[in-house]
């Protein structure tokens, strides 16, 4: 069993781009050094949704794990997302993953089944796969319910079981579900790190999880460890009142047409952080409508998450 403890604050950074284009690996030494300055944060998950890591090049895959790993001095595991549509283009992605110096693995489901679904016992070779070929330690991942790629339990419970998979991501969006399934796994499996990707059901979610692996942990770290101990110390009006003051926060990223949109706003969140020098994101990604960038500073402003402050040898 993976030694990884990321109990705590697992953000999903953004990957910086240069205005032409390319990797900003200066951005990245900022933005890693920033967030693995916080204390809390026990992890990075970087080629994710929120990093974009689908749009980047193989070459600019490995690049990217290398520079947070380097962003944070090696003192935090790097965990990159696995994306590769079959499980040996996935395995394969893992291993260069293991080569770029990640320390773990999280598992997307292969995209065919976002519109297909899956045949039973398929996402469990999957992972089985992947970590045969590269024994990265891996994270079980639980899509949303209005997808064909969720997980039924029997799914979670039997990836759960194999060698290797060490926490569960579970972003699965019915509430239904995540209050029966979850504890289900916790009885079935008290090791597995239970870890919530809810950006914006993080309140419900909260009291029931050993963290949060959220693209949200990339913009706003600090209110977030402090949402997750209140949700530990079972403290409801702590933990409701980070989750309003966060709320315009929350509505100016995550409440928009797309979930897609919300890497962009976390990207404009970050220019009015003085992290990043500008949102630049890659097609087919659009930048935000007019005004967007005034509206998120404004609602950072509001939940007092003014210009971060980076470590000097950043």
């Amino acid at each position: 069993m993976s030694t990884i403890d990321l109990r705590g604050l697992v953000p999903a950074p953004v990957t910086p781009f240069t205005r032409d284009g390319d990797v900003d690996v200066d951005a990245i030494q900022r933005l890693g050094s920033w967030l693995g300055s916080v204390e809390g944060v026990k992890g990075l998950v970087v080629l994710g949704h929120a990093g974009e890591g689908t749009f980047l090049t193989q070459a600019e895959q490995a690049q990217v794990i290398a520079a947070f790993r380097d962003s944070v001095d090696g003192q935090l595991p790097i965990i990159a997302g696995i994306t590769g549509e079959g499980n040996k283009v996935a395995a394969e992605e893992a291993q260069r993953a293991v080569d770029a110096g990640a320390s773990a693995g999280l598992v997307y489901p292969s995209h065919g089944w976002l519109r297909f679904g899956y045949q039973d016992g398929a996402p469990q070779t999957r992972y089985r796969e992947i970590y045969e070929t590269s024994g990265l330690p891996l994270i079980l991942f639980q899509y949303p319910d209005a997808t064909k790629a969720t997980y039924n339990l029997d799914t979670q419970l039997e990836i759960a079981a194999q060698e290797g998979v060490f926490a569960t991501k579970n972003g699965v969006r019915n509430m239904r579900r995540w209050d029966t399934e979850i504890p289900v796994l916790r009885a079935a499996f008290p090791e597995l790190q239970v870890l919530t990707c809810h950006d914006e059901y993080l309140l419900h979610t909260m009291f029931d999880v050993d963290g949060a692996l959220v693209g949200y942990g990339g913009l706003a770290p600090e209110p977030l460890v402090e949402l997750i101990a209140a949700g530990k110390a079972k403290d409801y009006a702590k933990a409701r009142e980070i989750h309003d003051r966060l709320l315009p926060v929350t509505k100016n990223v995550y409440h928009r047409g797309s979930h897609m949109e919300g890497t962009v706003a976390l990207k404009e969140g970050l220019v009015a952080r003085g992290i990043l020098e500008h949102a630049t994101v890659r097609p087919p990604l659009l930048p935000l409508a007019p005004g967007a960038h005034e509206e998120i500073a404004l609602a950072l402003a509001s939940a007092n998450l003014g210009l971060a402050s980076v470590p000097a040898h950043a």
